[in-house]
């Protein structure tokens, strides 16, 4: 069945994401960053990509005009995104000779991987570059002190502020801020320096990539490098509320970490508000101290039932907007079987591996719309979760699983996937450290129901002391209000809550076989289908990612169908098979491969550009509806375990 996303969007239309929270709607003074360079720069054009999608040309020069952050929302705040200038450097040492302007040589669309059409760029390869950018602080804010925000850059950045180093930050996937307040020219024009070193999967470098890499092959694809998430500015009071860390439990309880700037600790105010703004929960407590307050009776979230609450924080002159869901992930022993629990009863879990790569963009999706559009297909085949896969995503991906109610399985980044460049003990101890952070930056999430740490053995040091032990005991240190999956796949020692299998096409979920190199399911741990089906289709030159090196890996895809009525019988012979193992062992969830083509893998739901939707909707509807249904068959009282 070939369906264009026109055709689809009746029946997405329900599904658009509620403004609980009015996150994406927040007061803000754009063009940062969009008429900020001028001079002799190359101007800024939209580059050719191997393919677009019906967003390509909609982006413009205003990208990602929404607040980036739904879960720390201050009132005052400038977006910088737009047009930047962009110069390649010779080497590492350039970071000691910053350029003297403001102007660099070609205009490039922040933010974006320069590695993407989108970028204006499309540059591969390049290891070292500057970025800059001009702005002004608005004069309203007074003064305050002025935050600079960068959500994401690929993979060290060095900050310079009219001229002086003012920062330093490593790790791609994760945000970091700059206090530019004693740089800053009053009332004048700033200049805005960020010097980019990224070496991905070079020769000498093993850092957590997921899939990107210098030589797409297959399974991994082209990486991105620079700026992919947005950058702005802030205005805050010089005492400030860093993060907040908010778990609420489906009985009622919230747990409450203000994190503030400065010391001794302050006094803070939490207040939980309805739909109708009505305050429901409130307290008092102090900074960087956990504190507990309870809500009565609170509307529970689930997949069927996404109800969030607005949550404001008031810390001495510091104000911020927030938000969260009520709800508990745990395990229990249902009718003698180990299996996930939320809110207290069994929840089965199903949806795709969802890789986030975009065609045009890359890493980054060409607006929230579009992104968001891959979870709505997801949501109207009857999918509750999805597992983003080694890849973490801008906050606002987060934020729309918590509106659709989709469970989220959250990867970390893996290191490289070639098995003779295993870690040495200070790549395996800056793992960690970004492990931590991800966790740290993204647990009061509400979708996001299980940390992953490997995924099929790719950067894991394979002897004893395995690695995983170690590493969940820091996972739940940080956050024990979530399942951890040591071992997504391969190399399985019997640590964290899960026995994962993986195989394709057909499924070994909690089942009495197996096939290496997935382990025997553990019965003391939750079946999970980490990865299976995979059924490929090959699509018309118009729909591929047009680099031969891509179109030749084509065959390598697990199963070819020639037709989509092949396609569509095979889905049903797999998802048949998939429920008769959820009605007949112990199989708590699957994860359907892929949401996307991506490159040269044509396995997905949808072809790369997002135009062709490959599942009969009706048909799938109806046979992931059983899954559900066999699943809910297996229900009983429930012995937690956690």
């Amino acid at each position: 069945m070939r369906l264009t996303q026109a055709l689809l969007s009746s029946a997405l239309t329900a599904l658009a994401i509620a403004a609980t929270t009015d996150t994406l709607n927040a007061t803000t003074t754009s063009g940062g960053g969009s008429d900020a360079t001028s001079g002799s720069a190359e101007p800024y054009k939209l580059q050719t990509p191997p393919l677009d999608t019906d967003w390509t040309s909609k982006v413009g020069r205003n990208p990602w005009p929404e607040h980036p952050r739904p879960q720390l929302r201050r009132e005052k705040w400038l977006n910088l995104n737009g047009i930047w200038t962009y110069r390649a450097a010779s080497g590492g040492d350039d970071v000691n000779h910053p350029p003297s302007g403001s102007t660099l040589d070609r205009e490039v669309l922040i933010p974006s991987c320069i590695e993407s059409g989108l970028s204006g760029l499309q540059e591969l390869g390049v290891t070292h570059f500057w970025l800059a950018t001009t702005f002004q602080v608005p004069r309203d804010w007074g003064n305050q002190t002025v935050l600079i925000n960068f959500e994401a850059v690929d993979y060290e950045a060095t900050v310079f502020i009219n001229g002086q180093k003012a920062g330093f930050h490593r790790g791609g996937y994760f945000r970091f801020t700059i206090d530019a307040t004693k740089y800053l020219k009053p009332g004048g024009n700033n200049t805005l320096l960020v010097f980019v070193f990224d070496p991905t999967d070079e020769p000498g470098y093993v850092i957590p990539i997921g899939k990107q890499t210098r030589s797409p092959s297959h399974i991994f694809y082209r990486s991105c490098s620079g700026i992919w998430q947005t950058v702005w500015l802030e205005s805050t009071p010089q005492n400030r509320i860093t993060q907040l860390d908010v778990a609420a439990d489906h009985q009622g309880n919230v747990n409450v970490l203000v994190h503030s700037y400065s010391s001794p600790p302050s006094q803070v105010h939490i207040a939980v508000i309805d739909k109708n703004g009505q305050t429901i929960g409130e307290s008092d407590g102090t900074s960087d101290t956990p504190f507990n307050f309870t809500v009565s009776s609170p509307d529970l979230w689930s997949p069927s039932n996404p109800n969030l609450y607005n949550i404001t924080v008031t810390m001495g002159r510091d104000k911020v907007s927030s938000y969260t869901g009520f709800r508990t992930i745990s395990t229990g022993m249902v009718d003698g079987i180990k299996r996930p629990l939320l809110n207290g009863e069994f929840i089965f879990m199903f949806g795709t591996l969802d890789q986030g790569y975009w065609p045009d963009g890359l890493h980054l999706p060409p607006s929230v719309e579009a992104m968001t559009y891959d979870l709505k297909v997801l949501k109207n085949l009857g999918m509750n979760m999805v597992r983003k896969h080694v890849k973490v995503e801008p906050d606002l991906f987060y934020h729309a699983c918590d509106t659709l109610g989709l469970l989220v399985i959250q990867d970390m980044p893996s290191l490289t996937a070639d098995s003779s460049r295993l870690p040495n003990p200070e790549q395996q101890a800056e793992f960690e450290r970004q492990l931590q952070i991800m966790i740290q930056e993204h647990k009061s999430y509400t979708s996001i129901v299980t940390w992953t740490i490997f995924n099929e053995g790719w950067g894991q040091l394979r002897n004893p002391p395995y690695p995983e032990g170690s590493l969940v005991d820091v996972v739940r240190k940080i956050d024990p209000t979530r399942l951890v999956n040591a071992n997504s796949g391969w190399y399985d020692h019997g640590f964290g809550d899960y026995s994962d299998n993986h195989h394709y096409a057909n499924p070994q979920c909690g089942t009495p076989f197996y096939s290496l190199a997935s382990p025997p399911y553990d019965k003391s741990r939750i079946g999970l289908q980490g990865e299976f089906g995979g059924i490929g289709h090959n699509v018309s030159i118009e729909h591929l990612w047009n680099v031969q090196q891509a179109i030749d890996t084509i065959n390598q895809t697990y199963e070819i169908n020639e037709n989509l009525e092949a396609y569509n019988y095979r889905g049903r012979v797999l998802l048949r098979e998939f429920r008769e193992q959820v009605e007949m062992y112990a199989c708590s969830g699957g994860v359907w491969t892929q949401t996307s083509d991506v490159e040269g893998e044509v396995n997905g739901l949808l072809t790369y550009d997002r135009r062709v939707i490959r599942p009969d909707i009706a048909q799938w509807q109806v046979d992931i509806k059983s899954l559900f249904d066999a699943a809910q068959a297996r229900s009983g009282p429930v012995n937690a375990t956690m």
